[in-house]
């Protein structure tokens, strides 16, 4: 029955969208944990295990897990059952441990990195146990918990991407896919550690990560608008986090009777991670679609690495550097850029993939 034909009164709920949107919510819970995490390290400084900034990153990570797991476990039994598993709900199912259970793709992969993040959050709390105070981000155990969020946030995409046809799965896929651009710009802070005295590996990781996730979600979702609705999500995300992270920094350390560093200047540190000019590029993949993808992908990668120093002298002051790292920079950014487009590409088409053909669901 088309649901579209039924009176307001008593249209239901589409098939797939509760358990969606019940990972999405997680994975957004645990941004905004991160984000608080972030700017509390940096205004106020070492933390414990169980700070409120880390009870959102733990229980964003522990409702996409929940949810992904009644779904499995949902789908195995119908499975068992020799009932029809709906593949408009997170894909195609796979047997796991020799058949005994039956996932569809993206609740796996939804799942999968809900579990490894509570292998590593035994770890950290292992660690501060050992040490104390955590007075970084980037400590061994965080690593791990950043990338298995990572995770549960790719498996989000998937999960929307396969109803990529219905209006839900059209927002969900650009709603994910900002979420994910936003959480990668921590992940790019790891390339601190790669040798950069020719050029900034942080501004290409983030021009990369930034230009991959653009073309994936333009690619998945097939149509005009893809990539240009992912940045303004992105800049959405990026506005509401700029008010949001010194606030409720101040807000917690006050309630914790901690006092702010003196030097604390209230510029929110992972929305400022975030290039500005990601809608400009988005804009320009979008204008260049009929071209090959690796061409507006190189001109995005440049974009944005040219733009990174542009926007820290607007948000700090000082002046602009133009020197042979800052032009080296461009180069680099400009060619991983093009093979990030590439590679978004496919995964693009991959997402494509996952939804099913109409032979499938009236099967």
């Amino acid at each position: 029955m088309d649901i579209t034909a039924v009176a307001p009164s008593t249209r239901t709920v589409p098939k797939g969208l509760v358990p969606a949107s019940l990972v999405l919510g997680g994975t957004l819970l645990s941004l905004v944990g991160l984000t608080w995490d972030i700017q509390w390290h940096s205004d106020v400084g070492p933390d414990t295990f169980f700070t409120m900034p880390h009870l959102f990153l733990y229980a964003g990570s522990a409702l996409s897990g929940l949810a992904s797991l009644v779904v499995v476990l949902m789908t195995t039994a119908d499975a068992k059952r020799d009932r029809t598993v709906d593949p408009i709900v997170g894909g195609r199912a796979v047997g796991v441990f020799g058949r005994t259970f039956a996932a569809p793709v993206g609740y796996l992969i939804s799942g999968t990195g809900a579990a490894l993040f509570l292998v590593y959050g035994l770890w950290d709390q292992w660690w501060h146990g050992l040490y104390g105070f955590d007075a970084v981000i980037d400590s061994p155990p965080h690593i791990g918990l950043l990338l298995s969020i990572s995770i549960t946030m790719v498996g989000a995409v998937m999960i929307f991407a396969v109803a990529r046809d219905q209006r839900w799965g059209t927002y969900g896929t650009i709603a994910a896919a900002a979420v994910l651009l936003v959480f990668s710009m921590v992940t790019a802070i790891g390339l601190r550690a790669v040798p950069g005295a020719l050029a900034n590996p942080v501004s290409v990781g983030t021009a990369s990560l930034s230009v991959m996730i653009l073309f994936m979600a333009s690619h998945a979702l097939s149509r005009r608008g893809g990539a240009l609705a992912v940045g303004v999500a992105v800049a959405v995300l990026q506005a509401v986090f700029w008010w949001f992270s010194p606030w409720a920094a101040k807000v917690y350390a006050d309630a914790t009777g901690l006092p702010l560093r003196d030097y604390t200047d209230g510029i929110p540190d992972l929305p400022n991670m975030i290039p500005m000019c990601l809608v400009i590029v988005a804009v320009a993949v979008e204008l260049l679609h009929k071209v090959p993808a690796w061409i507006p992908g190189a001109l995005g990668g440049a974009i944005i690495a040219a733009c990174v120093p542009l926007q820290r002298v607007l948000v700090y002051g000082g002046t602009f550097p133009v020197n042979a790292r800052y032009l080296t920079t461009i180069v680099l950014a400009a060619a991983f850029g093009a093979g990030a487009a590439v590679l978004g590409r496919r995964f693009g088409q991959m997402l494509r993939h996952l939804a099913p053909v109409k032979e499938d669901r009236h099967a």
